[in-house]
């Protein structure tokens, strides 16, 4: 006999969609009739006084029913869970005629992370009964994780793997897909970004000496170059032929448009040699033998660049590098402090020639036609070296004759190709910015009319900061002008440095480029010697269409100071030595050369091209016999220093 209330049948707990119809039931054995009382977590149920309760799930609650007799004898079920999952809309779904068996709607995902991060692995399904978890890695079973989320917490090796979770109530038991753990290595920091408050290059290119055999390699080796360095954002100031004055005065303009943060490019290309441990640049004028008053130090050109504080300084020199004497010291790089921004890039190493090929319009110094190749890539400057230096030791034509050697103090990896950030120093930017204009400013294109009727147009090019080129184009013609032609000079007379090496097509398609056929054209270099402005006289020939005599009418244009002639390079007055060895500057260069003058000023006639590709070389030579041949041509106090050879001088002087 039942004495007490006994539930045979305990609600059991649910996982559905929202707004499913759940049905809970309990069953219970007792004396007499029972009542029972349903309650959503401590309130009562309203009408749900019958033993199964019906409702519509919307969120998640707890179920208890109490079972009571007429002799106030009670029970209460178990507690259940009536989950309602918030998974979104269109998952919620659950299979046509469902009883009840677990139905997975979310399997867990597939995850590559870093090492001692931490994984979330997701599994949920629907089931009345509600579902049983467990989950298993590599088909083991993880004890204690039975749960619908596995929680990994510091991923390492051990946890990488394939994980599956086992779902499963009364009715049936179902698996998820796997889920893959993986580790991924973490990509490397972000390297640091550097930048440039500016970047300025100043090219230097001899090679019509008055004194010395002449070079044909400079002047495209420097044209190519300055378009290059200007593709990465450089300010450029490329200049042809310069005096020793000259040189002193381009590099102390050169130095006042350089500060903090700046990336500064000097380039050199022509005669050079070394002594007691230093290398010198040979200016145009530079006697035979040269000495090192009469030429530019490169280690002080160096120091002064470091005075302004840049940010990167790299000099290039495509120069030899003979010694003076066997005795000679090599030659070193001190910096004024350990700032680590120099770079040194040397056409050859030490005691060693640096060689061109001369051929006409393909003329090429060999150091330089692979720096060109390689200027523009996106790398550290000194990577950029090492590649023109492997290049260059593969070339047939100097293999074991000439090394590029690389000398830096470089401490972070800057590159050519850094881009140039004006945040905050906008003020100095456009103050270099007005400086460096003035160097390559060029006239207006501008319109003559003449008394005929006819016009021509003066239109201008820059093929260097201190070579311009001035075309006149007929435009028009008046009625009675028939048969048009051009003449062009210039007042004062300036020579035209091109001719002394023959005409080069490639340089004059490069001119030509920017203008449309032009019906004259004139060359005018060395502008640094400009100290009035320049007046252009513009003849115009014609043929007068009725009397059909030959006529010719003039007209004068004054177009200033074009291009490097507004810095006024002659008026410099360097400070003490900023170019030169031991502040012996100006007072033992070569005066600089007026415009009167320039026509005394003549270079020696070019040797016969008698092959071509014939590699030459700028160098100093050192044998005795050299140094005897050159005092007997040209008597000197010190006949024991090196003169400059070509390649077949040096022949002579070896046999």
């Amino acid at each position: 006999m039942i004495s007490a209330i006994v539930i045979v049948q305990h609600p059991v707990s649910a996982c559905v969609p929202p707004n499913y119809k759940v049905t809970l039931s309990v069953r219970a054995l007792g004396t007499g009739p029972l009542k029972y009382q349903w309650f959503q977590a401590e309130d009562e149920v309203p009408g749900g006084i019958d033993a199964d309760l019906v409702l519509d799930a919307t969120h998640t609650q707890q179920y208890v029913c109490r079972v009571n007799d007429q002799h106030c004898n009670c029970v209460f079920s178990e507690w259940v869970r009536v989950k309602v999952s918030d998974i979104p809309i269109p998952v919620l779904s659950t299979p046509g005629m469902w009883h009840g068996e677990p139905h997975i709607v979310v399997h867990p995902a597939s995850k590559a992370v870093r090492r001692g991060d931490r994984v979330t692995l997701q599994c949920s399904a629907f089931g009345i009964p509600a579902p049983h978890y467990q989950w298993y890695r590599n088909g083991n079973l993880l004890q204690g994780k039975n749960k619908e989320t596995l929680q990994i917490e510091n991923v390492d090796g051990d946890n990488v793997g394939s994980y599956l979770c086992s779902v499963s109530n009364v009715l049936e038991e179902k698996w998820t897909e796997p889920a893959e753990i993986s580790i991924v290595v973490p990509d490397p920091p972000a390297a640091k970004k550097f930048t440039a408050t500016d970047k300025v290059a100043l090219l230097i290119g001899n090679l019509n000496y008055a004194h010395h055999p002449a070079l044909m390699a400079p002047m495209m080796d420097v044209h190519e170059l300055a378009n290059l360095l200007r593709q990465l954002g450089f300010r450029v100031v490329s200049l042809l032929d310069l005096t020793k004055a000259e040189m002193l005065s381009a590099i102390d303009a050169f130095l006042q448009l350089l500060d903090r943060g700046v990336y500064a490019l000097f380039y050199y290309a022509g005669h050079g040699y070394e002594c007691s441990g230093r290398n010198y640049l040979v200016a145009i004028d530079a006697p035979q033998p040269y000495r090192p008053e009469n030429c530019v130090s490169v280690q002080s050109v160096m120091r002064h660049m470091q005075e302004r504080h840049t940010a990167l300084n790299v000099i290039l020199l495509d120069t030899c590098r003979k010694w003076y004497n066997q005795h000679c010291v090599l030659s070193e790089i001190r910096s004024l402090a350990p700032l680590g921004n120099t770079v040194y890039g040397y056409a050859t190493c030490e005691d060693a020639e640096a060689f061109e090929v001369q051929d006409g319009e393909r003329s090429s110094g060999i150091f330089t036609k692979y720096l060109n190749k390689h200027i523009l890539r996106v790398a550290k400057i000194t990577h950029v070296l090492e590649q023109v230096s492997e290049d260059l030791g593969r070339d047939p034509l100097v293999m074991g004759k000439q090394v590029v050697e690389i000398r830096h103090t470089l401490k972070d990896p800057r590159a050519l190709s850094d881009p140039v950030r004006t945040t905050g120093h906008t003020g100095e930017l456009r103050v270099r910015d007005l400086s460096w204009r003035r160097a390559n400013e060029l006239p207006e294109r501008r319109t003559l009319a003449f008394p005929c009727g006819a016009e021509v147009e003066l239109s201008f090019s820059a093929l260097f900061s201190n070579v311009i080129i001035i075309f006149a184009t007929v435009k028009g013609g008046g009625r009675v002008v028939m048969d048009c032609s051009l003449t062009l000079r210039s007042v004062p007379v300036m020579e035209d440095v091109f001719s002394s090496l023959g005409r080069l097509e490639r340089m004059d398609s490069l001119l030509q480029s920017n203008t449309r056929n032009p019906d004259c054209s004139l060359r005018l270099c060395g502008l640094q010697k400009l100290q009035t402005s320049l007046v252009l006289e513009v003849d115009l020939h014609y043929t007068h269409a009725d009397s059909k005599a030959r006529l010719t009418e003039s007209s004068r244009q004054d177009v200033g100071k074009p291009l490097v002639a507004r810095c006024e390079l002659h008026k410099r007055k360097p400070a003490e030595g900023p170019a030169d060895q031991e502040g012996r500057d100006r007072r033992d260069g070569a005066p600089f050369l007026s415009i009167g003058r320039m026509a005394s000023y003549r270079q020696p006639p070019r040797q016969a091209q008698g092959r071509p590709c014939r590699p030459s070389t700028r160098k100093a030579e050192n044998t005795w016999k050299c140094a005897a041949a050159a005092a007997a041509k040209h008597p000197s106090s010190r006949s024991n220093e090196p003169e400059e050879n070509d390649e077949n001088e040096i022949l002579e002087c070896t046999t």
